[in-house]
């Protein structure tokens, strides 16, 4: 998607454009699945939160940057300490002083994206080339026997995943009846606890918080045991080198496993890390034209794959479930690239955040009699 739309209105100051189409087509998904959400609050929600608004070359949320050179377009995201601290080996300089982004702009021009995105993801840096991926449904393969379909009422999702995707599937299984457990590590929590907490708040309001210790995993490993969905958007071979991976975990009748995944996981392209700006823009998913694109709403691959990662759960339970579901971030944003562009509107609907989100380890207490009364009388 690479046309300047015509803008309806002028916007307010936190907002973020997003094509009319793309609004639709996350309605229709919303729909299709039966959740009762306003898509515009879920792709524009975050903007509206934390005042932000589209920022052309500079990512909505500020960490992300589309850069070009001889061979095309590349966005590079650099949000986490470690990201800035691999700058100086990425452009081959003993030090960056101060702003890294001119270093990192000449060095990308000099390599061109192709290149410079092999290094970047050499050092496990978020980097997109613009339309390197294509459209691509969620993946479902059998792990495990069906059983019954029922209501979401009742069932125990554990969610394992961080950021954005992962915990806004987990959300709106929560708003659907679900009982929701964040699992988290106090060494390693979830990342958006660290920023603005009305935004870890509206990902994690309603969610029990389970505090885990990956270093002694029993416990993970029986809350796991006993989940009916299990949520989780870290690189495929995090878990399964703790013993905590789907082929690892006693197998439940009926569990739904999904994996979010940046790029997928097939070769290279599974060590490959994303967020949802550098992912919409491999996906393709860009505003602006095709000699200059700019990003399109903020992070808008996060959002729209939660959505359609909580659909792909919902129709695997309708199956009786029993399946390993996998699903791309870069891919979903690539499902909604050739979708009309001619008509941008801005996004700024403020979502209502009416619970504050759990405490770490606050609902440890609760979760082990959970899986104490699930062990003890299994399905």
């Amino acid at each position: 998607m690479h046309r300047r739309g015509a803008v309806t209105h002028n916007g307010p100051v936190t907002s973020v454009r997003i094509p009319a189409a793309v609004l639709e087509h996350a309605r229709s998904t919303a729909a299709r699945a039966g959740i009762a959400a306003d898509t515009d609050e879920l792709l524009g929600g975050r903007a509206a939160l934390l005042g932000l608004r589209s920022g052309g070359r500079v990512s909505a949320g500020g960490a992300s940057r589309l850069m070009a050179a001889h061979d095309g377009w590349c966005a590079l995201t650099l949000s986490r300490p470690d990201d800035i601290a691999a700058v100086p080996a990425l452009v081959e300089a003993d030090a960056v002083v101060g702003d890294p982004w001119p270093a990192v702009e000449r060095n990308v021009h000099d390599r061109g994206v192709v290149a410079f995105a092999e290094r970047a993801r050499l050092l496990g840096l978020p980097v997109g080339v613009l339309g390197e991926t294509g459209s691509a449904a969620p993946v479902f393969r059998r792990s495990g026997d069906p059983v019954q379909p029922c209501g979401l009422t009742g069932l125990l999702v554990a969610d394992l995943s961080s950021m954005w995707a992962g915990p806004l599937c987990g959300q709106l299984l929560a708003r659907a009846g679900a009982t929701v457990v964040k699992v988290e590590s106090a060494t390693r929590p979830d990342g958006t606890r660290q920023g603005p907490p009305t935004f870890f708040d509206w990902m994690n309001g309603g969610k029990l918080s389970y505090r885990a210790d990956f270093t002694r995993p029993d416990g993970v490993r029986r809350l796991l045991a006993v989940a009916d969905v299990v949520i989780e958007s870290s690189r495929p071979a995090a878990l399964e080198r703790r013993g905590l991976g789907p082929a690892d975990v006693p197998a439940r009748r009926g569990r739904i496993w999904l994996r979010v995944t940046g790029h997928g996981t097939a070769g290279d392209r599974a060590d490959w890390v994303a967020f949802g700006d550098d992912a919409a823009v491999s996906g393709g998913l860009v505003g602006g034209s095709a000699d200059a694109p700019e990003f399109c709403g903020d992070a808008i691959a996060d959002p729209l794959t939660g959505l359609h990662a909580a659909l792909a759960v919902l129709e695997s339970h309708a199956r009786g479930g029993g399946e390993l579901v996998e699903i791309s971030m870069a891919a979903v944003a690539a499902g909604y690239a050739g979708l009309p562009g001619d008509d941008e509107r801005y996004c700024a609907a403020t979502p209502s955040v009416p619970d504050s989100g759990p405490e770490l380890g606050s609902g440890n207490d609760v979760v082990d009699r959970l899986v104490a009364d699930r062990l003890a009388a299994p399905c």
